[in-house]
């Protein structure tokens, strides 16, 4: 580099003399030699760039194969997010003000925006058939399912599998409070759903991503992203029971969430989000989450699809 500097330190030409018995060729002379000593400084600064490259230039380009990776693995991750939310619902649960004249449109109360209807709580799902069934938790719609007063409702809103948002009611089929699930049938005629693919938690590993789809705090089509954090993990139905055998993650699971799929990567659904732990007096989550394993609801589900809820089970 010492070098270079001397070179582009160079005196200036001498200025030509106003003299008649001064040679007149010493000026082009001068600035070709100028333009040789030019050249070659260029050349040697070429020379030395390539034997010896700016040091700031080594992060950029060893940056460049992990930044490809990346942008790749957050295409999958978009692609899997388009891929599976026309197939998760959001539902609210209603409270009329006063139990609406008989009609027969059955979901005329809950299409319209009654006013004096009072949301009460909203929660997730996702879509298991063709015919309409929806698979939740059961205490998202557990006001409903021990409703004797006849004002409770539960609005859903679903999208058909050309992208087409549109409510409906939704009406108990059957539910499980020891298990904390739920079967919600809506009326789908002239529309085309797109049902959520199921996979299996039989086989699944501390430590593999998984993938929270739903609407916490009433936030619809919301992704979070985590792990599998614990297997096996205990924690407490609604009436007082322990459900076994339930998928830990650090994925984000807020209100709202509940009865959302927890979904691995290539988009099946692993488990039904359920439970979260909070910190006390705060009710933000801690980052200890539960969903109910996706075996434990192909077990229950056809059941009461077929057959409905056990009078035995309705109370409890």
């Amino acid at each position: 580099m010492e070098m270079l500097a001397s070179l582009h330190t160079l005196p200036s030409p001498l200025p030509p003399t106003t003299s008649s018995s001064e040679p007149s060729y010493k000026t082009p002379f001068i600035t070709r030699r100028r333009t040789i000593i030019s050249a070659s400084t260029a050349a040697i600064a070429s020379l030395l760039y390539i034997s010896n490259p700016i040091p700031s230039l080594y992060p950029a380009i060893a940056l460049q194969p992990q930044q490809v990776e990346l942008d790749q693995e957050e295409d999958r991750i978009v692609r899997l997010f388009q891929e599976t939310s026309p197939s998760v619902v959001f539902i609210e649960d209603l409270e009329l003000a006063k139990i609406p004249k008989s009609s027969s449109k059955g979901d005329r109360v809950v299409v319209a925006e009654d006013e004096d209807a009072k949301v009460e709580g909203t929660g997730s799902g996702f879509i298991w058939d063709k015919f309409g069934h929806i698979v939740t938790n059961y205490h998202v719609v557990d006001k409903l399912a021990t409703d004797q007063s006849g004002l409770q409702r539960c609005k859903v809103l679903l999208a058909d599998a050309s992208g087409t948002s549109f409510y409906k009611e939704g009406k108990i089929v059957g539910i499980d409070p020891a298990y904390d699930l739920a079967v919600l049938k809506v009326d789908v005629e002239g529309y085309e759903l797109k049902p959520i693919v199921v996979g299996t938690s039989r086989d699944l590993r501390v430590g593999q991503s998984c993938f929270a789809v739903g609407n916490p705090f009433g936030y619809e089509n919301t992704l979070t992203t985590g792990v599998v954090s614990g297997l096996g993990r205990e924690i407490p139905s609604p009436n007082g029971r322990a459900i076994r055998g339930a998928i830990q993650t650090d994925a984000a699971i807020n209100a709202g969430n509940s009865g959302g799929p927890l979904i691995d990567s290539y988009g099946h659904v692993i488990g039904v989000n359920t439970a979260t732990f909070t910190r006390k007096g705060t009710g933000i989550s801690s980052g200890v989450n539960f969903a109910i394993p996706i075996d434990t609801v192909v077990r229950t589900v056809p059941y009461f699809i077929v057959y409905g809820t056990p009078y035995s089970n309705r109370f409890q």
